[in-house]
């Protein structure tokens, strides 16, 4: 007797590329004239409650079922099955204190304020790609989830989501970040370490203070800061393997009373960057000792703070392999760049994806003169970048459920 011929799995519904590409650009300018509002009205880590409120109306109006205040102020999109097997995409929606010049006529409109690093485009793709789904929530039979974070700049964000169980039951998780370095029309994809682990580091050094004109009979703070801050470095080139870079960059000096008067106390903050696992953990005990003996060896003290603010992000190469294919029959092949080095900037993405595998994608958005790095207060990513976004996303997404659904 012959066996059974097995009955196959009905596929998820999936989007022929030209047509996704026409529902995309049927959607470009209502996207393009979010992502302007977005801009002009940043708001900082953990205070993105007008973020979270548009991005909330914006899906419900879609059908999606929202939840709000997840992760403080985040939040938390399903479409498809109540329950089951999830897949999750996650964008983050905080700016940054970093005062505009970009001279643009929806340039932010709150002093101080600019979303510099390009999470109103993140932002803007996420509601993209609700657009996308969203008519084929019937037919899904595998849950995707959109998370909407908050505080990413500080490092914060993904741990309150989780916390407030954003990753219960999701199997595979996408994202995305700008990347200035790729023209708009590319993206860049990288499978395992893509970015580094990152710390923050706060060190005070203790003297003495006295007269400004009698400097030997005091022990200068901030003469000793100063050796810190180039000693470190040295220590760093000649006591670490040149083969696992470490990067420590002090952001912020505070220090003395007056003019005249030598220092007895100096803050120093600043962090620290590394991609290797292993000598990150032993990083703290070394700076620590090494800052002590700088401060001791010229006559004062030493208090050392590190704080671990995220891992590394490192992503799984079978997904970074879909998000390739997707974009390459999306894009062309020539417009889908594997980047051959990671990035010392920090991503608390990495925080998700603990126990989770995951992929981030570089989404390119330099224009035809460039486009000057994230953070700066001249940065202006090409909106043409926000079409390739929702597409490669969606796309992306889809061959996930696809491959999922026919599984028994």
């Amino acid at each position: 007797m012959s066996a059974a011929t097995p009955i196959p799995a009905p596929s998820a519904v999936s989007l022929p590329p030209a047509e996704l590409k026409a529902q995309v650009a049927a959607a470009l300018p209502e996207l393009v004239a979010i992502r302007r509002h977005l801009h002009a009205h940043p708001e900082l880590s953990g205070n993105e409650h007008q973020t979270a409120a548009l991005v909330a109306g914006e899906l419900r109006g879609l059908g999606w079922r929202v939840q709000e205040g997840v992760g403080r102020t985040g939040v938390l999109a399903e479409l498809g099955p109540p329950q089951g097997p999830t897949v999750a995409l996650r964008v983050d929606m905080d700016a940054l204190p970093v005062e505009e010049r970009t001279g643009l006529a929806y340039a932010s409109r709150h002093q101080g304020l600019m979303h510099a690093c390009g999470h109103d485009i993140h932002t803007t793709v996420g509601l993209g790609v609700a657009r996308i789904l969203a008519p084929l929530a019937d037919q899904l039979m595998v849950r995707v989830r959109l998370l909407f974070q908050p505080a990413e700049e500080t490092a914060q964000g993904a741990a309150w989501m989780l916390a407030d169980g954003a990753m219960d039951g999701v199997e595979a998780l996408f994202g995305v970040h700008v990347f200035p370095s790729l023209a708009a029309g590319s993206i860049g994809v990288r499978s395992g370490s893509l970015t580094a682990a990152a710390g923050e580091l706060e060190v005070e050094v203790l003297g003495e203070g006295g007269h400004g004109a009698r400097p030997h009979q005091s022990t200068d703070a901030i003469w000793i800061a100063a050796r810190v801050v180039s000693g470190l470095q040295e220590a760093i080139s000649r006591r670490l393997d040149a083969l696992h870079p470490v990067v420590v960059s002090f952001g912020r000096i505070e220090g003395g009373k007056a003019f005249n008067v030598i220092a007895d106390h100096v803050r120093l903050l600043g962090t620290v960057r590394c991609l290797d696992l292993e000598l990150h953990a032993k990083l703290p005990a070394w700076i620590e000792d090494t800052v002590k003996a700088l401060c001791e060896g010229h006559g004062g003290q030493a208090r050392v703070r590190y704080r671990c603010i995220s891992p590394p992000v490192h992503n799984d190469p079978v997904l970074t392999q879909l998000v390739a294919e997707a974009a390459t029959e999306l894009l062309g092949r020539s417009q889908v760049h594997w980047l051959e080095q990671p990035s010392l900037g920090a991503e608390d993405f990495a925080e998700l994806q603990r126990d989770t595998p995951a992929t981030m994608f570089r989404l390119g958005v330099a224009g035809p003169q460039g486009c000057t790095p994230l953070h700066s207060n001249s940065f202006a990513p090409d909106e043409a970048c926000l079409a390739v976004g929702v597409e490669v996303l969606s796309a992306s997404l889809l061959r996930w459920l696809d491959a999922r659904s026919a599984q028994p």
